[in-house]
């Protein structure tokens, strides 16, 4: 560690990241669902979005991902807004959101073993609620609890946890998920789906560090950590960018996993999963009827994370450019416990231009109307809900700027152009342009909105640099516009201090 200087009943369905202040950003896609779409004002409107500032920090690596935020955070003494964020080679970094300082810096213990190389991560950091820590990931398979004061990690109890016995073949690739006392996690390969791997979904207790339970989407009726090359299949990774994705209500889990074999009792490639709350049994399964054909032709159903729409009903885009809306009492379109049944979903559409969808949607709910953003790499679309005896989804838009996960703030739709650079500002009911913020270029970075400010990281990690950047956008002025909103604080958990939590 280095200091350095449709409306009422949806509103009540969609509950907001359990933030201790309002304003924060706690984890990749804004809450435990991944809605990535935050409620309420952000400082930054239609009118002066195009006034944004921008400065650009530099960073000790790439940040493949996005940072998260939290306001007024107690760092080192004293109150930053603060962003984090997490580089490619698991570095993590404080950064203060007025004036882009450096506040402190984690580098993992044995980073020079993997540095430069092609063992690496791409998960975004996630906040505890109590906002006293930071939950990070390093390319060595570990997940580390980390100071949000001054970068200290957490060595005592299970801390840090380990969730692959193989990280050279297995990537911690999606963003870190934190929902009641559980920090969540997934999965993969890397680039190239270099065996042995399975995609495994991991549930450690966030107070204590210990490996509560994981749940192997294939050899799925072996319980704990599996050395990858003792399982006869390969593959099924969870790769998606919101990797695990926690339903509002039930705190059921979904995930998708990728290309692997399918037997529908312990093998479980191309197919939508509910795990329950802790990960540790299956509930439900959903596989489209040619995964066998998927898993041939290298199309994902897994590309990409599901994305919650309503209380019943979900959405699962897949690297074959379609979109798969899905019964969430019926997955594979029967109730009961997952079974070795295929189909069952209740449309199939095409992603924007059909091209292949590895990013994270946005749900966005607005008078009475459920829409879902996608962006892919040839395109982004803003799709509405048609509600009824039978549901569909309706694409209203779709504009050529492609463009990685989206996110909703503020009534104004942010897409990343990784491709050509720059961020995308639509007004989400159109897609017409309102501005484009000046950005480099990049592969997963996907922005965040938080007081008055746009922060979105450049860069690819595939060209294993040691250095990046963050841009942060800021109206003219510099100050964030926005008021100290205090919110009911979480609970303490056993045995930590009552600093950032109520009693």
């Amino acid at each position: 560690m280095r200091l350095l200087a449709p409306a009422a009943a949806l509103a009540a369905f969609v509950v907001m990241a359990s933030s201790a202040w309002a304003g924060d950003w706690l984890q990749f896609g804004f809450d435990p669902a991944r809605s990535n779409a935050p409620a309420g004002a952000t400082g930054i409107t239609a009118v002066n979005v195009g006034t944004l500032v921008r400065q650009q920090v530099k960073l000790d690596g790439v940040v493949d991902s996005s940072a998260v935020y939290l306001r007024g955070a107690s760092v080192d003494g004293a109150a930053h807004d603060t962003f984090f964020v997490t580089t490619s080679y698991g570095r993590t970094l404080a950064i203060d959101a007025d004036t882009g300082t450096v506040l402190w810096e984690y580098v993992p213990p044995g980073i020079a073993g993997w540095e430069h190389s092609a063992q690496l991560t791409t998960a975004a950091p996630a906040a505890d609620p109590g906002r006293r820590f930071l939950y990070a990931a390093s390319p060595d398979g570990k997940i580390h609890k980390l100071s949000v004061a001054d970068g200290s990690e957490v060595t005592t109890g299970g801390w840090p946890v380990t969730i692959t016995l193989d990280p050279q073949h297995e990537k911690i690739g999606p963003g870190i998920n934190v929902s009641g006392n559980l920090v969540l996690a997934s999965t993969g390969g890397y680039i190239g789906d270099i065996p042995p791997y399975q995609g495994h979904v991991v549930a450690i207790d966030r107070a204590s560090g210990r490996l509560l339970h994981v749940f192997n989407a294939l050899c799925s009726n072996r319980r704990g950590l599996i050395v990858p090359s003792s399982c006869q299949s390969d593959g099924a990774a969870i790769w998606g960018r919101g990797g695990v994705v926690v339903e509002p209500g039930t705190h059921n889990l979904l995930v998708a996993t990728g290309n692997a074999p399918y037997n529908g009792r312990t093998d479980w490639g191309d197919s939508v999963l509910e795990l329950s709350p802790d990960a540790s049994r299956l509930l439900q399964a959903y596989t489209p009827k040619n995964a066998d054909y998927l898993e041939g032709s290298d199309l994902d159903l897994g590309s990409a994370s599901p994305a919650i729409l309503t209380k019943s009903l979900v959405v699962q885009p897949g690297k074959d450019g379609k979109l798969r809306l899905l019964d969430l009492a019926r997955l594979n379109g029967r109730t009961g416990t997952a079974a070795p049944v295929k189909g069952g979903e209740l449309q199939i559409l095409p992603a924007p231009r059909s091209h292949l969808v590895v990013t994270a949607p946005a749900v966005w709910h607005s008078q009475s109307r459920s829409w879902v953003f996608v962006g892919d790499y040839g395109a982004t679309g803003g799709y509405v809900l048609v509600p009824g005896v039978k549901p569909r989804l309706r694409r209203v838009w779709q504009v050529a700027n492609g463009g990685s996960s989206p996110i909703v703030a503020g009534g104004l739709l942010y897409v990343f152009d990784p491709l050509a650079g720059g961020v995308h500002v639509y007004q989400p009911t159109t897609g017409k342009l309102v501005t484009t913020l000046p950005t480099g270029l990049g592969h997963w970075n996907s922005p965040i909105v938080a007081d008055s400010r746009v922060a979105v990281p450049e860069g690819d990690s595939n060209n294993h640099h040691a250095t990046g950047v963050l841009d942060i956008f800021r109206l003219p002025g510099g100050g964030s516009n926005r008021a100290a909103t205090r919110v009911t604080m979480p609970a303490c958990d056993s045995g930590e201090s009552s600093s950032g939590c109520a009693r």
